[in-house]
C-alpha cells in the first residue's frame, strides 16, 4: 500500500520526548497522553508540532482517539525497516566493530546511517487539520502483525546497534516540539526502552493500589539508575507522577491514599513518590503537597465510555473540570519546572522572567518594582522552604532594585532588608544580620519614633539577633522596652504582647532565670488558650518552650505531660512525619529516657526511626542520628543483641557515605566497640577501637586540613575516653597503649593544650609507674611528663614526678632481689 509521504521541516532549537509508562493497564495512560497531546498542539495559535508515539504494541489504542482506522505502516514496520538495514549493513562490512572508548561515536554513526536509510515521515499520519497534531501508529494490523511483532526481538536490535533508539529519538525531536511515547506496561524491553532510552521525560501514570505503586517504585528507580550508570546514557530523566482514576467524592479513602495510613497499612503515593525522589536526584528533602493538590485525574462517568477526549469536550475550565487538572499538570511538565516546585514558585518565576523580559524591553519603575516585590516574596518562600541560597540571592537583587530606585530610607527598602536580615539570622552569619537590622531600627526610629508599630518590630528582631551572638543583657534589655510599650499600647493580651513575652522568656532561659521563664510562658501559654484554642499553632508552641522549661529546672513529668498532648495534636493534625512533630517526639523521648523510662524511650526513638526512614531516607544524619538514640535506649534495656544490630547498620552507611576517618564513623565505631565489650567480645571491640584511635591520629596529624575545632576536640575527645579507658583496665600496661597515650600528649604538647592534656598525663603516669613496663618505653612517656611539667612551669609537679619515679625504681629492684633469693 502507498502512503503518503509528509513533509516536516527542523525546528530551531530540538524539541523533548516524553513517555507515559503505567505499571499495570487501565490506568488511563493512553487518554492523559492523548488529551495532553490535543492542549500542546493548540498553543501558540496551534502552531505547535506534536507527535504521539504508539509503543503499546499489543494493546495499540492511540488511533482509536482520533478516528485513524486506515491500515498503514507504523512503529512496528520501522523497526522492521530498521533491521534491515543493520542486517544489510553487518553483510557489507563483514561484522567489523569497534569496541572500547571508540564503540559509542561508532554506534552512533551507525545509527544515524541506518535512520538516514529510512523515510521516517511516510510512517507519520496527521490527526487534526485544525493544529499540528500527528500519529505513528503501532503498525499496520493485517493478518501478519501478531506473528511479525513476536518475531520482533527488541533486545538483539539494541546489541546490535545501542544507539538506535537515542538517535531516533533525537530524530523526532528536531522536527516535533513535543514526542509523546505510550509505552507499554509491565516490565517488558519495549517498556525499558520507553523509559530509559527513548526520553528527557518519563510521566508515571498510576491508579492508587499496591501493585501499581510497586510497580512504579521498582521501574523508575531502574531508569534512573540506569541512565547515571551508563557512559553513553549520562543524561537526564525527569519524572512526573501523574494519579489517575481518583474518586472524588470519598474524601477520606483519598486522603488516605495520597497521605498513607500506617494503621491500614496504606503507605500513600504522596510519601512514597517525595522518598523516590529524594533518592534519585540526592536531595536533602522535598515536598510534593503543592504539586498533588493540582494533579489528580480525578474518575469521571463522561468520560468512562468510550474513546473520548475531555479537553475538546469539557472546554469550561472550572476546577472539577479534567481540562484544567491537564493544564495544571502541564504548568510543571512542559515549563521547565520540577514536582517539588510549588505552584506559588512557579507563579513567582513566570512573574519574574516576564518582568526581566519588560526591563529589556522598557526599563522603569513600573516594571522594576513589581519585579523586586516578586524578588522578595520568592526569597521568603525560598527561606520556608529551607533553600537558603536561593533565597539570599532573591533578597539580594530585590534589595538592590529598591535601594536604586526608591532610596535607603524607604518602607519598602527597610522591609527587604529585615526579611533578609531574618533570613542571615537563620543561616548564622549573624554579624551581617546585626549591621542590616541596626541600619533598620535606626531609620524607623528617626523617621518613624520610637514606639511606632515597625520601629517596636525592628527592635524585637535585633534582640534575636543579639540572643544568638550572646549577648543576653543588650537582648533582654530591648525585649522589655517593646513589651513595655506594647502592653501600654495594646494591653496585656494582645497577640503582639504575647509575642514579646515569649521572646523575653527565651532570653530568660538563656540566662539561667528558669523560674522567671516558667512564670512568663505559663502566662503566655494560659492567654493562647483563651484567644486562640489549645491547639493552636502558637499556643503548642508555647507548649513546647514551658515543657522545655520545665525539663531544665527537674520536673520531668510536668515537661512529659506538656509534650506528651502537644505530640498527640500534631500527630493529628499535621501528622506523625511532619517535621514539627518529629521534633516534638525527639524532645519528649530525651524527657523519657532522663527519666529512666527505657522502655517509653525505645518505643518512641523507634517510632522516629520509621518516620524519618519514611521522610528523609534510611542514609539522612537525622535518620542516622535517630537510629543511634534507639540503641542506646535497647542497650539501657539490656537488648545488647538488637542495640548491636542498630549501630552496625549506622556504621556501614556513615563509612560507605563518610569514609572509615570521619568524626561520625569513628564515634559509630566507638560506639559499637562499647557495646561488643559488653558482649564479652573483648577482641573485637579492642580493634575496633584501634581503629578508633588510628583513625583520630590520621584526622589530627593529616599535613593540610580543612577540619573544623569541633572536630579536632571531637577527635581528641574520642583518644582521651578510649586512653583513659584502658588506663583503668588490667592491661592498660600493654606497650600498644602506652606508646597511643604518649604519642597523643606529645601532640598536646606540641601544640600547647596543656588544659586537655593535664588528665591525660595523670593516667599516663599511673600506667608509666606500675610494674612490668619495659624500661625504654618508661623512660621515653617520663620524659614527655617532664617537659609538659617544665614548659607549665609547674615544678611541684616535676619534683613529685621524679621522687614517684624513684620509689617505682626502688620497688622495682627490691621484688628482683626477693626474686634472686
Amino acid at each position: 500500500m502507498e502512503c503518503q509521504r509528509l513533509s516536516l521541516p527542523p525546528l530551531s532549537a530540538p524539541g523533548e520526548v516524553v513517555t507515559f509508562y503505567s505499571y499495570k493497564g487501565g490506568t488511563g495512560r493512553t487518554m492523559a497522553l492523548s488529551n495532553i497531546a490535543v492542549l500542546l498542539a493548540r498553543r501558540e495559535n496551534a502552531s505547535v508540532p506534536v507527535l504521539m508515539l504508539d509503543w503499546d504494541m499489543e494493546a495499540p489504542g492511540l488511533h482509536h482517539y482520533f478516528e485513524q482506522h486506515e491500515e498503514r505502516p507504523g512503529v512496528l514496520e520501522f523497526f522492521e525497516a530498521c533491521r534491515q538495514q543493520l542486517e544489510r549493513i553487518s553483510l557489507e562490512t563483514a561484522g567489523a566493530r569497534a569496541s572500547g572508548q571508540g564503540a559509542g561515536r561508532e554506534d552512533a554513526a551507525l545509527a544515524q546511517r541506518v535512520l538516514d536509510a529510512i523515510d521516517w515521515q511516510q510512517y507519520v499520519v496527521r490527526v487534526d487539520q485544525g493544529s499540528p497534531l500527528y500519529l505513528m501508529r503501532a503498525g499496520r494490523f493485517d493478518a501478519s502483525y501478531s506473528e511479525r511483532l513476536a518475531q520482533m526481538r527488541w533486545d538483539q536490535l539494541f546489541d546490535t546497534c545501542p544507539a538506535l533508539f537515542r538517535c531516533f529519538a533525537d530524530t523526532l525531536a528536531q522536527h516535533f516540539r513535543y514526542v509523546l511515547v505510550d509505552s507499554r506496561t509491565g516490565r517488558t524491553d519495549s517498556a525499558g526502552i520507553c523509559t530509559t532510552l527513548l526520553p528527557k521525560k518519563l510521566v508515571v501514570v498510576f491508579t492508587p493500589n499496591r501493585q501499581s505503586l510497586e510497580g512504579v517504585d521498582a521501574l523508575v528507580t531502574r531508569a534512573i539508575e540506569y541512565r547515571r550508570s551508563h557512559e553513553d546514557e549520562q543524561r537526564p530523566l525527569l519524572v512526573y507522577p501523574l494519579p489517575s482514576r481518583i474518586e472524588m467524592g470519598d474524601g477520606a479513602q483519598r486522603a488516605e491514599w495520597r497521605r498513607g495510613d500506617a494503621h491500614k497499612g496504606i503507605a500513600g503515593f504522596q510519601p512514597m513518590f517525595e522518598r523516590l525522589l529524594r533518592t534519585s536526584y540526592g536531595l536533602p528533602q522535598i515536598a510534593l503537597d503543592s504539586y498533588f493538590d493540582e494533579v489528580q485525574l480525578q474518575q469521571t462517568k463522561t468520560f468512562a465510555y468510550g474513546e473520548q477526549l475531555a479537553v475538546r469536550i469539557d472546554q469550561g475550565g472550572d476546577r472539577f473540570s479534567l481540562t484544567r487538572t491537564f493544564e495544571a499538570f502541564l504548568h510543571w511538565l512542559t515549563g521547565g519546572y520540577f514536582p517539588w516546585q510549588s505552584s506559588r514558585e512557579i507563579a513567582l518565576l513566570g512573574a519574574i522572567s516576564e518582568a526581566r523580559q519588560a526591563l529589556q524591553l522598557e526599563p522603569g519603575r513600573a516594571v522594576a518594582l513589581p519585579l523586586a516585590r516578586d524578588l522578595a516574596r520568592l526569597g521568603e518562600l525560598y527561606r520556608k522552604d529551607g533553600r537558603s541560597a536561593q533565597a539570599l540571592d532573591a533578597f539580594r537583587q530585590s534589595v538592590e532594585i529598591r535601594v536604586r530606585l526608591l532610596g535607603e530610607e524607604h518602607p519598602d527598602s527597610l522591609a527587604c532588608k529585615s526579611g533578609m536580615a531574618r533570613l542571615l539570622r537563620q543561616l548564622g552569619k549573624l554579624d551581617e544580620a546585626r549591621f542590616l537590622e541596626e541600619d533598620v531600627l535606626d531609620v524607623r526610629e528617626r523617621v518613624l519614633g520610637s514606639e511606632h508599630p515597625d520601629t517596636l518590630s525592628a527592635r524585637a528582631c535585633l534582640a534575636k539577633t543579639l540572643l544568638l551572638q550572646g549577648e543576653l543583657a543588650a537582648a533582654l534589655l530591648l525585649q522589655d522596652t517593646v513589651l513595655a510599650t506594647y502592653v501600654r499600647q495594646l494591653g496585656g493580651e494582645h497577640p503582639l504582647t504575647l509575642e514579646a513575652m515569649d521572646g523575653r522568656a527565651a532570653t530568660l532561659l538563656r540566662m539561667g532565670r528558669l523560674a522567671q521563664a516558667r512564670q512568663v510562658l505559663g502566662t503566655v501559654v494560659a492567654a493562647r488558650e483563651r484567644l486562640f484554642g489549645a491547639e493552636h499553632g502558637d499556643t503548642l508552641r508555647s507548649k513546647l518552650a514551658l515543657a522545655q522549661s520545665l525539663g531544665r529546672e527537674g520536673d520531668l513529668e510536668g515537661a512529659r505531660r506538656l509534650l506528651s498532648a502537644v505530640l498527640q495534636v500534631q500527630e493529628r493534625r499535621l501528622g506523625s512525619d511532619h517535621a514539627t512533630t518529629l521534633s516534638t517526639r525527639d524532645l519528649l523521648a530525651d524527657i523519657v529516657a532522663g527519666q529512666g523510662d527505657w522502655a517509653g524511650a525505645r518505643q518512641l526513638h523507634e517510632d522516629q526511626v520509621a518516620a524519618r526512614e519514611r521522610t528523609h531516607g534510611l542514609d539522612h544524619p537525622e535518620t542516622l542520628m535517630s537510629q543511634r538514640k534507639l540503641a542506646e535506649a535497647l542497650l539501657r534495656r539490656g537488648e545488647l543483641d538488637a542495640a548491636r544490630s542498630v549501630q552496625e547498620q549506622v556504621l556501614e552507611v556513615h563509612a560507605r557515605l563518610l569514609g572509615e576517618d570521619h568524626l561520625d564513623t569513628l564515634h559509630s565505631k566507638k560506639q559499637l566497640a562499647g557495646t561488643l565489650q559488653q558482649q564479652g567480645d573483648s577482641e573485637a571491640a579492642r580493634l575496633l577501637e584501634d581503629a578508633v584511635l588510628s583513625g583520630s591520629d590520621r584526622l589530627l596529624n593529616a599535613p593540610v586540613t580543612g577540619h573544623a575545632d569541633s572536630v579536632l576536640d571531637g577527635a581528641r575527645h574520642l583518644q582521651e575516653t578510649i586512653l583513659a579507658g584502658r588506663a583503668n583496665e588490667q592491661d592498660a600496661a600493654e606497650p600498644d597503649t602506652l606508646v597511643s597515650m604518649i604519642s597523643m600528649l606529645q601532640g598536646m604538647i606540641e601544640r600547647e593544650q596543656y588544659a586537655q592534656a593535664g588528665e591525660l598525663a595523670e593516667h599516663l603516669k599511673s600506667c608509666l609507674l606500675r610494674p612490668g613496663v619495659p624500661g625504654k618505653l618508661r623512660r621515653r612517656g617520663m620524659a614527655q611528663l617532664k617537659r609538659m611539667y617544665k614548659l607549665q612551669g609547674d615544678l611541684n609537679a616535676l619534683l613529685a614526678l621524679q621522687e614517684d619515679e624513684v620509689q617505682a625504681l626502688e620497688g622495682a629492684l627490691s621484688e628482683a632481689r626477693i626474686e634472686q633469693r
